[in-house]
């Protein structure tokens, strides 16, 4: 799937979120560092979901989808 993300520069290095994902975000030294940690951060962030999601008896199913506005 493919997820926006914002990318901001301080004197810092770089921070950046997932525009899709509320409260997923992560940082990195250079663009690309940071870049590579949002990855890891919205698989963690995907399999956390998917894990509470199957211990919701109240769940049938799951699916995602993109939509084009």
């Amino acid at each position: 799937m493919n997820y926006g993300v914002t990318l901001v520069e301080s004197d810092e290095g770089w921070a950046v979120w997932c525009d899709q994902l509320p409260g997923c975000c992560s940082q990195g030294a250079t663009r690309a560092e940071a870049v590579a940690n949002i990855r890891e951060a919205i698989a963690e962030y995907l399999a956390a979901r998917a894990e509470e999601i199957r211990g919701d008896a109240a769940v049938r199913s799951v699916a995602h989808e993109t939509v084009v506005v």
